[in-house]
């Protein structure tokens, strides 16, 4: 079992930044890449980014790639999403995930279920 905790959602300008924080429990943290996904109001939840058990590798959607870093600590159990350059339509309930993974350099296809959910942190961005 996997809970996760996002932190550092909140109201930001346009154009400004915002870091994003998970907080995993358990023991088996570096068995799971690890996801971003975002939805927005009357929107499906999408992709954002992924990151590998190593942290080695990484994917972005098209949509925040060159804007938005993912990385991960596994000696603090925490992921990260560092976002920059802001955009109006970036506004979101962004949600961390937990993939199982077999290999420590793969990255989950971005339509894979994962197997565990944070709650979710609001980010708006005005402009």
């Amino acid at each position: 079992q996997v809970q996760l905790v996002e932190s550092g959602g909140g109201l930001v300008q346009a154009g400004g930044s915002l870091r994003l924080s998970c907080a995993a429990s358990g023991r088996t943290f570096s068995t799971y890449a690890m996801s971003w996904f975002r939805q927005a109001p009357g929107k499906e939840r999408e992709f954002v980014a992924t990151v590998s058990r190593s942290g080695d590798r990484t994917a972005y959607a098209d949509s925040v790639k060159g804007r938005f870093a993912i990385s991960r600590d596994n000696a603090k159990n925490t992921v990260n999403l560092q976002m920059n350059s802001l955009k109006p339509e970036d506004t979101a309930v962004y949600y961390c995930a937990a993939v199982r993974s077999y290999s420590s350099s793969s990255i989950p296809q971005r339509t894979t279920e994962p197997d565990y959910w944070g709650q979710g942190t609001q980010v708006t961005v005005s402009s």
